[in-house]
């Protein structure tokens, strides 16, 4: 079933998850071509390649997804980043003021 983000697949049963469509657009060229190899030759040819290959797309899922975590919480710091650097400008711009107008108070001339 295809979902706007990606596409959801079974895990196990009772769970779906949900995968990218960079690694479904993968997964989906290596189905095709290992289809087209048990085609031409037998199922045999790929019998023990297609665990390996399974493993390997879901680890790449799963350091796809957490890439993804990251970088949405590398945003966050940005904005966090952003509104301190914003709010010690205006602390720094008060305080000068504040030196500014004690030492137009202590010099009478």
């Amino acid at each position: 079933m295809e979902l706007e983000d990606g596409v959801v697949y079974q895990d196990d049963p009772g769970t779906s998850a949900m995968m990218s469509e960079r690694v479904s657009g993968l997964a989906g060229s290596i189905y095709r071509e290992f289809e087209r190899l048990i085609s031409k030759y037998d199922e045999d040819v790929v019998k023990e390649l297609m665990p390996l290959v399974v493993a390997v797309l879901e680890n790449l899922e799963s350091v796809f997804a957490e890439n993804q975590e990251h970088e949405v919480e590398l945003e966050l710091l940005k904005e966090d980043n952003e509104q301190l650097i914003t709010q010690y400008e205006r602390e720094k711009a008060l305080r000068k003021q504040a030196e500014e107008a004690s030492a137009v108070r202590m010099d009478p001339y």
